[in-house]
């Protein structure tokens, strides 16, 4: 549980009430009346007054039930905008030999924004194990696909009708035909991202955007016309929406966040994430837009500052395993990732972590560790804005279950970032399966900032026996 020391045992706790001026949640229903109330103010007014008065005074009073429903309604902007999230197969959350390879072959770098025509790098396997993934409709009528809402990029691609025809991923994923839509408008200008296998290169093109019902946005995205190396064949999803900030964008293309506000189908530029990691369930979670839905977490909301406005990196104060090994003890950078499915860190602490927890060498730089040692396993804590954030072993450990065969993974990988990018962890789909994550972009008064509370465990179904830890199964 968060807020804790780390190793002690935690009790959560609910507030009924939340801040006031709070942009996220809704207005604080803990008023009190002035003691006599508005009845008390009317009588002595209107004795003074006469009974003409006392006519006025009880229209008056009669219109502010009116006025003040009209005061607390949210503008038609405002209403949350929720798209469901589904997870991957089960191939996506086992390591296997094609990802090893795309993750040997790639540097392993965040840099920082592009600068000119150079081609920001992105590095491939970030997405290949990730299991949460939602659908967006584009054109008119509506051209389904399949994308990881990516917190680390800030662009929209999707592949393409007109892809080369050595552009094997193509044949695999479903793909924008401007000729079906409408609503298309051509743009023509040529995009390139650079993964550490290749280049994704295409064009930019203008349609209409559908997403959690919003139907209305005109956005810009690429149409992918070539994707690089057959790893991206065999992904689950067939493009990158990405949420992260306007300084990413490749081409300088507005973010489809900042889209939906400007547009204003969209309140704020914030949202937030919930990732069921009850692995029994159907529901994979939901991606909130405008906001976050507070039963999907145990309040308060801690809120860290955001860093760095490119990525959503936040400082880390300290990581503990049980009470006794201590990481990142001078402090250090930490990204908040949905497009990362594990927890990263610096080679060195993260082999110390193993140490501690028991992980055993495995393939491709993943660790196993045994199922049976589970229950006995160390919390492992991170202090984010003063508070301790505790992944118990049922958080960290990935069951996997195939075939009637059972095993366990730590759900932990070294990952080096060279200066100036890093060294920094990456707090991906591991941690944000144990909390909800809210990204707030700020405004021009204030900056943006990442909010963490601990995830609702969702109630088992009937007959279904299911567990918020992270599991996988045939």
């Amino acid at each position: 549980m968060r807020g804790q020391e780390p190793g002690r045992a935690a009790v959560a706790t609910c507030k009924h009430c939340t801040q006031p001026g709070n942009p996220i949640l809704a207005p604080s229903p803990c008023h009190s009346e002035p003691q006599g109330g508005a009845w008390a103010g009317l009588s002595l007014r209107a004795q003074k007054r006469g009974p003409r008065a006392w006519v006025l005074e009880m229209s008056s009073l009669l219109l502010w039930p009116l006025l003040l429903t009209l005061l607390t309604m949210e503008p038609s902007g405002a209403a949350l905008v929720r798209v469901e999230l589904r997870r991957a197969h089960l191939q996506q959350g086992i390591p296997n030999p094609l990802r090893a390879w795309a993750e040997s072959t790639e540097p392993s770098r965040l840099g920082p924004p592009p600068k000119g025509d150079n081609p920001f790098l992105v590095p491939l396997s970030k997405f290949m194990n990730v299991q949460y993934f939602g659908e967006i409709g584009l054109g008119t009528p509506p051209q389904n696909f399949s994308v990881v809402f990516d917190t680390g990029s800030s662009n929209l691609w999707v592949p393409s009708k007109r892809c080369h025809f050595f552009s094997v991923p193509c044949w695999f994923h479903h793909r924008y035909d401007p000729k079906a839509s409408s609503s298309f408008r051509p743009n023509g200008t040529k995009f390139a991202i650079q993964y550490g296998t290749g280049r994704l290169s295409g064009i930019l093109s203008e349609d209409k955007l559908n997403i959690g019902g919003i139907s209305n946005a005109s956005v810009t995205f690429g149409e992918a016309l070539w994707e690089p190396s057959l790893v991206f064949a065999f992904a689950s999803f067939d493009g990158i929406f990405g949420l992260g900030f306007p300084t990413l964008a490749v081409d300088r293309v507005p973010p489809p966040l900042d889209v939906l506000v400007e547009q204003g189908l969209l309140e704020k530029p914030i949202f937030s994430f919930y990732l069921n990691r009850d692995f029994a369930g159907a529901d994979g979670g939901e991606l909130v837009l405008g906001g976050a839905d507070p039963a999907h977490y145990i309040p308060p909301l801690t809120f860290v500052p955001v860093t760095v406005p490119a990525y959503w990196q936040i400082h880390m104060e300290r990581v503990k395993v049980g009470t006794g090994l201590t990481l990142c003890a001078q402090g250090c950078a930490a990204i908040v990732d949905t497009g990362t499915s594990l927890i990263t860190g610096p080679s060195e602490e993260i082999r110390a972590l193993h140490r501690a927890i028991g992980g055993l060498p495995w393939l491709a730089g993943e660790h196993f560790i045994l199922c049976s040692k589970i229950p006995t396993l160390p919390p492992v804590s991170f202090l984010l804005g003063g508070v301790w954030f505790n992944l118990t072993a049922q958080d960290y450990v990935i069951q996997i279950s195939q075939g009637g065969f059972r095993f366990c993974l730590s759900g932990f990988h070294a990952l080096d970032m060279p200066p100036p990018a890093g060294p920094l962890w990456i707090l991906g789909d591991v941690f944000l399966g144990a909390y909800v994550a809210v990204f707030d972009r700020g405004s021009t008064s204030s900056g943006a900032r990442v909010g963490l509370a601990r995830a609702r465990v969702p109630e088992a179904e009937p007959g279904g026996g299911g567990t918020a830890q992270a599991q996988f199964s045939d």
